[in-house]
């Protein structure tokens, strides 16, 4: 969990390097590439999330399937 929240960190600080040097050079697509970094942070999240959720749900169905 801690490796996963340092990567999302990581990408956020880098997005944020990225926006801060587009704002400075003018330029766009310095803007772009801020943008889909930052998407990348939020879709590691949501796939941790919805990792999460699945596990459980396959953990309880497994349990309950040993009391059958």
């Amino acid at each position: 969990m801690f490796i996963i929240l340092f990567f999302v960190v990581a990408l956020v600080a880098w997005s944020l390097h990225l926006m801060e040097n587009a704002v400075k050079q003018r330029e766009f697509s310095l803007m772009l590439a801020g943008g889909l970094v930052a998407a990348s942070a939020v879709a590691m999240v949501a796939v941790y999330f919805l990792m999460g959720h699945y596990m459980g749900y396959m953990s309880e169905m497994a349990a309950l399937r040993q009391q059958f």
